[in-house]
Order: C-alpha cells, then sequence, then structure tokens
C-alpha cells in the first residue's frame, strides 16, 4: 500500500533530528547541529525558527528529496496547553501557543511551528502527536501538598504511549486492557507513568519538576534548600532553572552528558562515576516502587524504554530492584522519530483520528 512520504521534525536544544520516509520505510535520517554562538545569536528560542527552518530545507534540497511529494509534516509537539492523547492539526491557535509559550518555552515548541511553515509550502498536513502536556490524571494526583500548588502532566507522553502500544501488541492484547508502568529514560528527564486500561493515571513532571535525577536534570531537589538558594542573590531565575533543567543530573555531578564518556571513565576505575550512576538507579527505583502502588494492584509489566537503558550495568541493576513487582519489557532503542513516524502512518491507513486544538 502506498502513502506518500512524510517528513518529521524533532527539535531538540542544540539540534534538529530529520527524517524522511516513503510509506512506512525510513530513507533520510540527519541530525543537523547548531553550535553554542548560533543558538546565542538568535536570542530567544522563537528567534532560532528561521535558521533550523532554512537548515531542514537545505538539507532537503542537497538530498533530492523534493517537498512538493510529501504528504505529512509529523514534528515533537511542544509545551501547548494540557490536552488529550492523540494527534493534532497544527492549526492557528495551536501556532499561536507554541510561538507564545503558553506552557512554558522549550525548543519543540518549534517543531509545530516549522511542520506548518514547511506544509504551506506544499499541499501537506502540518501534525503534532501526543505533546508532553498530555494530560490524563487522576484528579488525586495533582494534589500536591499546598493550595498555591498543582502537580501538572508534563512528560515523554510519545515515547511512553508508543512503547506501552507496542508491548500490548507483542502480548496479543489491547493497550486499553492493560496496567502498565512505563519508564523513558531520553536525552534529558526520565519520567515513571502509571498508565492504567489506557490512560496515565499518575506521572512525575519530568521538565522541572519531579522524580530521579537524570542525564541532565536535577528532578526533585530539597525544597528549603533550594527556597534559601533562590534568596541567597548568588543566582538569577533564568540561572536557577538552567541548573534544574540542563546543568543538573550526571552533568552536574561529573560534567558531562555522554554516556559513553561516563561508562569509559567507569571502566577505567572512577569510582565517583560509577557512585552516581547507581545512585540514580537507587533514585529510579524508588519512583517505579512508589508509582506501582497507584495502579490498584500489581502491574501487567514494568516497560524500560530510552536510550539509558543500552547501558547494560545500568539495567541489570536497576532490573534486580523492581522485577520482583512485574516482568520487566526493554525497549532501549525507542526514539521520537520512530514514533512521530508510526503515528503519521496511523492517520495515512484512517486508523488515527486528527483532532483540532482549541
Amino acid at each position: 500500500m502506498t502513502f506518500g512520504i512524510i517528513l518529521v521534525i524533532n527539535p531538540k536544544n542544540t539540534s534538529s533530528k530529520v527524517a524522511v520516509y516513503r510509506d512506512s520505510n525510513l530513507c533520510f535520517l540527519k541530525t543537523i547541529k547548531y553550535t553554542e554562538e548560533q543558538i546565542a545569536a538568535c536570542g530567544t528560542i522563537p528567534g532560532q525558527l528561521e535558521m533550523r527552518k532554512e537548515a531542514i530545507l537545505q538539507e532537503l534540497k542537497d538530498n533530492d528529496i523534493n517537498i512538493n511529494k510529501i504528504k505529512i509534516v509529523m514534528a515533537r509537539g511542544g509545551l501547548i496547553k494540557p490536552v488529550k492523547s492523540g494527534v493534532y492539526e497544527v492549526n492557528d491557535k495551536l501556532r499561536e501557543d507554541l510561538i507564545n509559550g503558553v506552557m512554558g518555552m522549550h525548543a519543540t515548541n518549534l517543531g509545530g511551528i516549522i511542520a506548518s511553515d514547511i506544509a504551506a509550502l506544499t499541499n501537506a498536513r502540518a501534525l503534532i502527536a501526543d505533546p508532553v502536556v498530555v494530560d490524563e490524571l487522576d484528579d488525586v494526583a495533582r494534589i500536591s501538598g499546598h493550595p498555591l500548588f498543582e502537580r501538572k502532566s508534563v512528560f515523554h507522553a510519545l515515547n511512553q504511549k508508543v512503547v506501552a502500544r507496542k508491548y500490548a501488541k507483542s502480548i496479543n492484547r489491547k493497550y486499553d486492557e492493560l496496567s502498565l508502568l512505563v519508564v523513558h529514560a531520553g536525552g534529558g528527564g526520565i519520567s515513571v507513568g502509571a498508565h492504567k486500561h489506557g490512560r496515565v493515571v499518575d506521572v512525575n513532571q519530568a521538565f522541572d519538576g519531579d522524580g530521579p535525577f537524570s542525564i541532565e536534570r536535577t528532578g526533585t531537589l530539597p525544597v528549603g534548600d533550594l527556597v534559601r538558594l533562590c534568596f541567597s542573590g548568588k543566582y538569577t531565575e533564568s540561572e536557577i532553572m538552567k541548573m534544574i533543567t540542563d546543568k543538573g543530573g550526571l552533568a552536574g555531578y561529573l560534567g558531562t552528558t555522554s554516556l559513553s564518556v561516563i561508562e569509559k571513565r567507569i571502566a577505567e576505575g572512577d569510582e565517583k562515576a560509577a557512585f552516581i550512576m547507581n545512585a540514580m538507579g537507587y533514585q529510579l527505583a524508588k519512583e517505579i516502587g512508589g508509582m506501582c502502588t497507584v495502579m490498584d494492584g500489581k502491574p501487567d509489566a514494568i516497560i524500560l524504554s530510552g536510550e539509558l537503558f543500552n547501558n547494560g550495568k545500568f539495567t541489570t541493576d536497576l532490573s534486580r530492584k523492581v522485577e520482583k513487582i512485574a516482568p520487566i519489557a526493554l525497549y532501549p532503542d525507542e526514539n521520537e522519530v520512530d514514533a512521530l513516524a508510526m503515528n503519521a502512518i496511523g492517520v495515512m491507513k484512517g486508523e488515527i483520528e486528527v483532532l483540532q486544538y482549541s
């Protein structure tokens, strides 16, 4: 069956990953990297729009990909208003909220805008799928501990939903029949979601909130110490936010976000690197154990996805801590590009409805 060309766009902090699928086959994949100087010269994240868009169009041109044959431009969703899980058309309201950062500003906000601009050059549809603000929380999960604060759903919804459905298919069950504990540990944060019969009823706020520390993010911090740091006069608000979202976790403790570098250091006898990796696994195991308590019984499986689980020792050590809870399913190479393409193919097949954002 022929569906046409799908262009997938996934903006990250200092790069844009671009992929082209002909029908369901990946035929082009490129990571366009930007220097810190290029990013700084743009000023704001919205200021990066033209630089990123032109770089993508140039890559397509250099590789003889005719944009007029593109049927769907599918982008990673950014920080829009909370929505239910699904695929959304990039309409005027969605585009406006991405530009204005209605729920915050991140490089992923540019995905839908770039998709919209490129689709406007052709007859393609601009779509996003399962943005990070998918919100299916039970009301009790929103309670924080003080009426001025509410727990929010910001997590790797795209990755988690795809691997949950893949697992369900692998055992000949439907996703909405199962109770699954899904972990995604990619290049940034770590999210741990309780999937109860098709809904993520609880999940840690993996962007600038709570949960285990990760490659770049601090996760939950001692609140009193954080408050005192904020009023110490040593740091600006933006510096503290960067500390929490970009300069924490492995980056803060070990000075690198490269898992291969850390693995090499551990192999060469670096005791600090080994200790910090062990501590990250310790915190993740605690988060998994705690999240399982909200599932009204034993989950059908614990699913581990993302690049962190390519580290054999980390995965083995973590599995030993949680394997008594439920069977473990491993999807270490699951990534946003494949997940986005799967959603686009579902739209082309008529299996996935395209929703309108308002």
